[in-house]
C-alpha cells in the first residue's frame, strides 16, 4: 500500500498545511494594528471567525488581516458594526450592497459639503477685522447655521436589517 493513496494520511496532511497559515491573535492584532480585544469583540459580534487556537491563544487565517482592512474602511466610512457585519457575514466573498455604499457616499457628500462651509467660516474669522467676531456679518451666519444643525433633530441612520 503507497502512502499517498492513503485518505487519511492525506487528509492529515492537508490539515497541516492549511494551519501553517494560521497566525495566532497576537500576530494579528501586529499585522492589522487591531488591539487583541477589539479582535475578540469582532470575533464575538460575527465580523471575523478564529479557525482555532493554539494553546489559549487563538487562531486566525491569513485572509483575515484583508477583512480587518474592510472593517477600518466601514468604520472610517461611518458604517456602524452592525451594517459591516451584514454585508461581511457568510462564507466566501463578502456581499457588498451597493445601495448601501451609494446612500454612505451620499450621507458623506452632505457632510462635507457643512464641513467645507465651516472650514471657510472659520478661516474667515480667524482673518476678520472687525472690531470683535460678534460684529462680523459673516460669523454671525456661521453661528446661526450651526445653531440651527444644534436644535435640529439627527437624521435617522440608515440600518442594517435582518437577515
Amino acid at each position: 500500500m503507497q502512502v499517498s493513496s492513503c485518505p487519511l494520511i492525506l487528509q492529515v496532511q492537508a490539515d497541516l498545511r492549511s494551519r501553517v497559515f494560521d497566525i495566532d491573535i497576537s500576530e494579528l492584532a501586529r499585522r492589522s494594528g487591531v488591539r487583541a480585544s477589539a479582535l475578540r469583540f469582532y470575533e464575538q459580534k460575527g465580523l471575523i471567525v478564529s479557525t482555532g487556537r493554539r494553546g489559549l491563544k487563538r487562531l486566525f487565517d491569513s485572509e483575515t488581516v484583508e477583512r480587518l482592512s474592510l472593517i477600518a474602511l466601514g468604520r472610517a466610512s461611518g458604517f456602524s458594526l452592525d451594517e459591516i457585519a451584514a454585508m461581511l457575514t457568510g462564507p466566501g466573498r463578502p456581499d457588498i450592497d451597493k445601495t448601501r455604499l451609494r446612500a454612505k457616499a451620499e450621507e458623506l457628500g452632505r457632510r462635507i459639503e457643512v464641513l467645507s462651509r465651516m472650514r471657510e467660516g472659520l478661516l474667515h474669522a480667524a482673518a476678520c477685522t472687525a472690531p470683535g467676531l460678534v460684529d462680523c456679518p459673516k460669523f454671525r451666519r456661521i453661528v446661526r447655521f450651526a445653531g440651527r444643525d444644534a436644535v435640529r433633530p439627527p437624521r435617522p441612520r440608515f440600518r442594517a436589517t435582518p437577515a
